[in-house]
């Protein structure tokens, strides 16, 4: 039996899909009839079944001359998909049975309730956060770490260089003169247009343009805080953080985030309530190192939170593009009442990490932070924003992003799969709803400090869990960045972490064991 539906995308066209198995409860997967690559996004779509909880660990996919009548594709077809999926270690063939999901990896346990305490870095935090950086932008070292795509294949670059040699040669005189605040109305424009998709109303008048996302968090506490204040946490959290509240003379007061759910609201409410924050700093959407997507009903009450006790929340979105799902979670902005929150993001991630491309929409900060930024850098390049403008305006960004959440989901699966063949037992890792980072737990008494010392020396960098918080609660626990082509080097530095991690704390290596 085969059911016709059709799925309506964010850029307004519908395409054919088909649903497999309506009759078995619980067994939907639905396949777009337009993709010319059908194997692909069979896998794609039996892979999204297996991450929801419809084919469990341990049950038996359908046989494959079943899915292959049901879909109307060849045999072959369905045994490709079969080998995509074993590749990003979602199944497994049993002789004389068949195929069947594999058990996945466990989430990291709930961190244990602490007394949160105000804190600035130390300088062992800041020579360590220097250490990684050079290792990251080490060119012979095999990194595992950056969160930063480095192969062209991940960005746009032949088009973007098509759209720019055509504005040069249209207007030649775009590079002769100064770029003055507010910056490019026509990409402003494009930005309001997309942020509708995240559930956010804005105008081209509320957008301030930025030298990537790091300048828009800098501009944002510069607006919201004074040198001696305390701006909240998540904890883990980017580690960049804390040497520019350092740098701003501001103090830290980490919050707790759970691995799968997010920033705790219950424990913000309380640091509210006692006023010890002029300002948060969270990434509701997709959250760097965990992963993790706070509910659309936590972000409406954590801007609740904020409207309420009139605390700015600088909401950090690098990664909310890269969600997997459609139609995307809307952000905390979305329910912004009174302009408490500042959103921050940039396209760096997404389209080029050299336009530095960044923008915020400031709420009631808006006209102090569009001051902040005539006077500090002005404003951005007017032939890289309309550019981008232009790519936005075409639909190619939307095709881009597609391109791209699919490729950082095989890659997540594939290196998780790694991680539970190759770390040892008892690791747990997060499963992320987008972009390509997570976050590994490991054994109490792996040191991951140490591993991090000793890979170096091997030439393979990852980042240590101590990086992402100012205490101790993470020593155990890893950052792995997913952005890069899976090769042989790749996949030899994962495994090669793997064992040094099993020869470090002295148990077999299989997470799953």
């Amino acid at each position: 039996m085969v059911t016709e539906t059709a799925k309506e995308y964010c850029d307004g066209y519908n395409l054919p899909l088909i649903t497999l198995y309506p009759y078995f409860p619980g067994a939907t997967v639905s396949i777009d009839l337009s993709e010319p690559r059908r194997y692909q996004q069979l896998a794609d779509n039996f892979a999204s079944a297996i991450h929801d909880g419809t084919w469990l660990p341990g049950s038996r996919l359908p046989a494959i001359r079943r899915v292959a009548m049901a879909q109307q594709v060849s045999i072959n077809t369905v045994l490709s998909a079969w080998r995509v999926l074993e590749d990003r270690g979602l199944i497994e063939s049993r002789p004389q049975s068949g195929y069947y999901v594999r058990s996945m990896l466990p989430a990291p346990e709930k961190s244990l309730s602490y007394q949160a305490t105000v804190s600035t870095p130390g300088q062992a935090k800041l020579d360590l956060i220097d250490t990684v950086f050079a290792a990251q932008n080490h060119p012979d070292y095999i990194n595992i770490s950056l969160a930063c795509p480095r192969d062209g294949d991940f960005y746009p670059t032949a088009r973007l260089a098509r759209i720019t040699a055509s504005l040069l040669r249209r207007h030649p005189q775009i590079i002769g003169r100064y770029a003055l605040p507010p910056g490019s109305e026509s990409l402003r424009k494009e930005i309001a247009r997309r942020a509708s998709y995240m559930g956010m109303k804005l105008t081209a008048e509320a957008i301030t343009l930025t030298h990537g996302c790091m300048e828009a968090l800098q501009l944002a506490l510069r607006a919201t805080t004074r040198p001696g204040d305390c701006v909240g946490l998540e904890t883990p959290t980017y580690f960049f953080l804390f040497p520019l509240l350092s740098s701003l003379g501001l103090k830290t007061l980490e919050i707790p985030t759970d691995p799968q759910t997010g920033l705790s609201l219950d424990a913000l409410e309380m640091v509210l309530q006692e006023g010890r924050i002029q300002a948060l700093i969270a990434m509701p959407g997709l959250q760097n190192p965990l992963g993790c997507s706070m509910t659309p009903e936590n972000k409406k009450r954590l801007a609740a939170l904020m409207n309420h006790w009139q605390v700015p929340l600088i909401e950090d979105g690098l990664y909310d593009e890269l969600q997997f799902r459609e139609p995307q979670l809307p952000t905390v902005k979305a329910f912004d009442r009174d302009g408490w929150i500042i959103y921050c993001t940039s396209f760096t991630k997404t389209v080029a990490p050299d336009f530095r491309i960044g923008w915020m929409a400031a709420g009631r900060y808006s006209k102090a932070i569009a001051r902040l930024k005539a006077f500090s850098s002005m404003a951005e390049s007017a032939l890289l924003c309309e550019t981008l403008a232009q790519f936005l305006a075409t639909g190619g960004y939307d095709r881009h992003l597609r391109s791209l959440r699919r490729r950082y989901a095989a890659n997540l699966d594939e290196a998780r799969a790694l991680i539970a063949q190759h770390f040892p037992v008892g690791t747990r890792a997060t499963r992320p709803q987008g972009g390509f980072v997570f976050w590994i737990t490991l054994p109490d008494n792996i040191d991951t400090e140490e591993l991090f010392h000793q890979l170096l020396q091997e030439k393979i960098c990852l980042t240590p869990g101590a990086l992402y918080t100012l205490s101790d609660r993470a020593n155990h626990a890893v950052r792995l960045s997913c952005c890069y082509p899976f090769d042989d080097r790749y996949r030899y530095a994962i495994s090669r972490a793997g064992a040094l991690a099993c020869e470090i704390s002295k148990l077999p290596a299989g997470a799953l064991a």
